[in-house]
């Protein structure tokens, strides 16, 4: 009669599964499967030292009346031979694990939880020529994904019944006051009626040998901007205004906003937009004030710092002001003309989504929605701004932050499994709270392996347009930058009214290669799997189609990029 000897052991990760262990043993008739190993006669093992999760099975089998005691009546030499193949396997098996490395043997575990490392703190920007790929031959992991892709379409699924695009309740205005009452006190509410940015003088009150700058927090706490400083320094003196033995300096805000979003085009338009003569930006291209300094973040990972004031803020557009100054003062007409034709510009592309600090400094609200937002501030200051928008699909865009921001073991598999478990934590939230209030979740941004909700355009569009009209706004998209640059250009001329350029500076401008391209290291490593471009797909494309509608445009459905 045949006999066999099965064991099979399952460890599953997370609190929530369970230990599984099974042995059967006698006559075949009463053999009991194990659950995990269904009866196959293999040896499988899957080591995944990235997200430390191990599922392992074991099957021996005996065959006749043998037993196990006529192992021991192996000739040596066999049993040497056995011995060393265990010993290969063991070296197999250490060198997988020591080298984190995500391989498999036999086969592929289902799709799994794992530890989530935090996001990287974020300095943003993209290039057209990002949309362009190399072609890899599939390995064998894109056939095991392909096999998962049904459990995870019933996630989408689920996500995708829930959502709702609701309408958000505004904040009062003495409601921002009252968060923000030292930004209140500084910002007048009317600024000058000749400077095309909003400008107003401010009294300083320090001698000729006190540095303007001396407290300023992007200064301390970053040497790469000591050299702009040192140069505003030089010049501040030289561009106050006089009068009743008091001096006046002029400060400034930016007229209009490149507010988003990361990996999209934004460095590439602010470098080509910033040759414009009529165009002068913040001294440091991203200052990130609105969203993360002003609250203290330099790095989230690395805790709340001290909150810059809006006077370092301000600090920023000492170089245009000084400009727009001169025109002010300025005898001729023509030279008045020029200078206050100055428009201030500001392109942090964080500034759409990226509102992770409320949880820190407001008081959480019933629903678990923040009950302010950036573009409220904004708005209260400069109800008239004008507001950029550079957008991609928003499956490649994920990829291209992917790439950029990951700093080991980068790969299309890896990749791959990052998405789903973003997936899956962004359908846990969904189970419990609103669109909304998942999406501003700072917990679950920071807990997601890759940023996949700043792809959710609709949410953040629909919320800007709740405090400023859709005329203020520009919307591109990346794909027709990177295929006519002078025609976008032009479209951005004209929403910001500036004036025209000679042949020679527009051909500068158009003709110049892509800024912040893609690093050759991370070209090599190909697109992603079809499977994963298909999840994401499936997963974005309720909020393309949301977008689509509300920018009266199908080519933002991204149905055929």
């Amino acid at each position: 009669m045949r006999h066999c000897i099965n064991c099979c052991i399952q460890l599953l990760p997370n609190n929530e599964h369970k230990q599984q262990v099974g042995c059967g043993g006698g006559p075949l008739h009463s053999h009991l499967e194990c659950p995990a190993c269904k009866g196959e006669n293999k040896i499988v093992l899957r080591v995944d030292g990235k997200q430390m999760n191990l599922l392992a099975v074991l099957e021996v089998r005996a065959e006749g009346n043998e037993s196990w005691g006529r192992f021991l009546r192996f000739k040596k030499g066999k049993r040497c031979s056995l011995v060393f193949g265990l010993m290969i396997m063991t070296l197999v098996m250490a060198s997988y694990i020591l080298s984190g490395a995500h391989q498999e043997l036999l086969i592929s575990s289902p799709f799994h939880y794992g530890a989530f490392p935090s996001n990287p703190s974020l300095m943003d920007g993209e290039n057209p020529s990002d949309t362009k790929e190399h072609h890899h031959q599939p390995s064998v992991n894109n056939i095991s994904y392909v096999k998962d892709y049904p459990s995870i379409k019933l996630i989408i699924n689920s996500i995708t019944a829930r959502i709702e695009f609701t309408t958000r309740q505004l904040p009062d205005i003495e409601d921002l006051k009252k968060q923000e009452l030292h930004m209140f006190s500084v910002i007048p509410n009317k600024f000058l009626p000749n400077s095309k940015s909003p400008c107003w003088y401010e009294e300083f009150t320090g001698r000729n040998t006190t540095d303007p700058y001396l407290t300023n927090s992007y200064v301390l706490y970053s040497k790469r901007f000591r050299s702009t400083f040192d140069a505003l320094r030089k010049a501040f003196w030289g561009h106050l205004s006089h009068a009743s033995g008091k001096h006046f300096r002029l400060r400034c805000l930016p007229r209009f906003y490149i507010i988003g979003q990361p990996k999209c085009g934004t460095t590439d338009l602010y470098d080509r937009l910033r040759l414009h003569p009529e165009v002068k930006f913040s001294a440091i291209k991203e200052p990130h004030w609105w969203t993360r300094k002003r609250f203290g973040i330099v790095r989230l990972r690395d805790g709340l710092r001290d909150r810059y004031p809006v006077e370092d803020y301000l600090d920023l557009f000492d170089l245009a002001a000084h400009q727009i100054h001169q025109g002010l003062q300025a005898s001729s007409a023509e030279e008045q003309s020029r200078m206050t034709r100055i428009i201030i510009g500001e392109a942090s592309a964080s500034t759409m989504w990226d509102n992770n600090a409320w949880t820190f400094f407001y008081d959480n609200s019933t629903d678990g929605e923040p009950p302010f937002l950036t573009q409220d501030f904004i708005h209260a200051f400069q109800p008239d701004a004008k507001l950029i928008v550079m957008l991609r699909d928003p499956v490649e865009r994920l990829y291209s932050d992917y790439l950029y921001f990951a700093s080991s073991n980068k790969s299309a598999d890896d990749f791959h499994e990052k998405v789903t478990e973003a997936v899956q934590l962004f359908e846990n939230c969904m189970l419990d709270y609103s669109l909304r209030a998942c999406v501003y979740n700072n917990t679950l941004n920071n807990a997601m392996p890759v940023r996949l909700q700043v792809g959710l355009y609709a949410v953040y569009l629909l919320d800007w347009l709740t405090v400023f009209n859709k005329e203020q706004f520009l919307v591109l998209r990346l794909e027709d930058h990177a295929s006519n640059v002078k025609y976008t250009m032009h479209r951005v001329f004209q929403f910001l009214n500036l004036g025209p350029l000679g042949e020679k500076q527009e051909t500068l401008m158009t003709k110049s290669p892509a800024s912040n391209a893609r690093r050759p290291e991370d070209r090599n490593l190909g697109p992603m799997w079809p499977v994963t471009q298909k999840i994401l797909q499936d997963f974005y494309g309720p909020f393309n189609a949301r977008l689509a509608q509300v920018l009266a445009d199908e080519a933002f459905a991204w149905k055929k990029t």
